[in-house]
């Protein structure tokens, strides 16, 4: 059984736009739970608790948010990004020599069984084991794509390849099961990362780098459609490893959070979440949109295919959208333009 974990969680997160401005994209809520929580209650769930991570952005909103919380962290902050391997490297102290540990993203999204994937890399005696998911063609190029052999090590990579180039549709998920052996591979004091150095470094070397094929639900997280999307698959319960309490109508589903109110002729429509403290106004729609904390909707407003931010007030219908701040004035669409004035943001959707 593996006993512990290195949380990879410095990253900027700038796919994310407004939603990473206003918190470090492992906290940014999925169906209302931080993303870090989830995972974190996913390794407990194996038995793994002893976890260290290394933070940069927003580093001092990460710790915070678990110095008085149920679960026990240490954290290591960066003065400046070091990379995936290279903010691993700087973990070391915390691992013993000869064991083994995984490594997960802090804003991945997964339900993965630990045990059959230590299993497997066990089996293997290799020095690193990949998690891989079989992903759909169309999309290889987004991910980094792993080739293997017949016996299931890996062959070689594709970074992003073109659809008609790639060999192969399975991507790089980012969870990695490590011997401690790894750290002889990742120099100190120095921009290092798996995809790019690690791992065509161990194949140089005649390491074996073994795959273990995750067959249940992953996500990266990586970009606006793809967080909406995994709110909408944790409000559907297609996570195993993950159940809400949601409630259904003739007309969707959705997620209400503590305190919420839905005033006369309110109607919800599709997949909704709503966080703590909100409120929709009478004859409003919300049609499949997530909404964080302390949001109040007016009267007769519509809003369809957004994600509102904490602590807005919106007296305006809003269609595929990010609201970031309270519109005062009019819509302002700016879509990677940090400017407030009028006191109002919105961001256009962002493919």
């Amino acid at each position: 059984m593996l006993k512990k974990a290195m949380i990879m969680a410095a990253g900027v997160g700038s796919r994310l736009e407004a939603l990473s401005n206003a918190l470090p994209k492992p906290l940014v809520p999925l169906a209302n739970i931080p993303a870090m929580d989830i995972l974190i209650e996913h390794l407990s769930s194996f038995g793994i608790n002893n976890i260290i991570a290394n933070t940069y952005y927003k580093s001092e909103i990460i710790q915070n948010h678990y110095r008085n919380s149920r679960f026990c962290i240490d954290f290591i902050s960066e003065n400046e990004l070091s990379g995936t391997a290279g903010g691993l490297k700087k973990c070391q102290f915390f691992f013993n020599r000869g064991e083994d540990f995984i490594v997960m993203s802090g804003d991945g999204l997964s339900d993965i069984d630990i045990d059959k994937a230590y299993e497997s890399h066990k089996k293997s005696n290799a020095i690193a084991t990949i998690v891989l998911k079989e992903v759909e063609k169309c999309k290889v190029n987004i991910y980094g794509i792993v080739v293997r052999d017949e016996s299931g090590y890996v062959k070689s990579f594709q970074e992003k390849p073109k659809i008609e180039d790639a060999k192969s549709t399975l991507a790089n998920t980012g969870i990695y099961i490590f011997n401690y052996k790894i750290f002889d591979y990742i120099p100190e004091f120095t921009f290092y990362d798996f995809a790019k150095n690690v791992f065509p470094n161990l194949l140089k070397s005649g390491e074996k780098i073994n795959t273990f094929i995750l067959d249940g639900y992953w996500s990266d997280i990586g970009s606006i459609e793809q967080y909406k999307k995994s709110n909408f698959d944790i409000l559907n319960n297609n996570i195993k490893s993950l159940k809400v309490k949601t409630v259904e109508s003739d007309k969707g589903i959705y997620i209400a959070g503590n305190n919420f109110e839905k005033s006369a002729g309110a109607e919800i429509i599709g997949n909704c979440i709503f966080g703590n403290n909100c409120k929709i106004g009478k004859n409003s729609k919300i049609i499949n949109s997530v909404i964080w904390n302390n949001v109040s909707i007016a009267d007769n407003v519509e809003i369809n295919d957004c994600i509102i931010l904490n602590n807005i007030h919106l007296e305006e219908s809003a269609n595929s959208e990010i609201v970031a701040f309270n519109k005062l004035s009019s819509v302002l669409r700016k879509e990677g333009n940090n400017d407030n004035s009028n006191g109002a943001l919105s961001y256009q959707r962002a493919n």
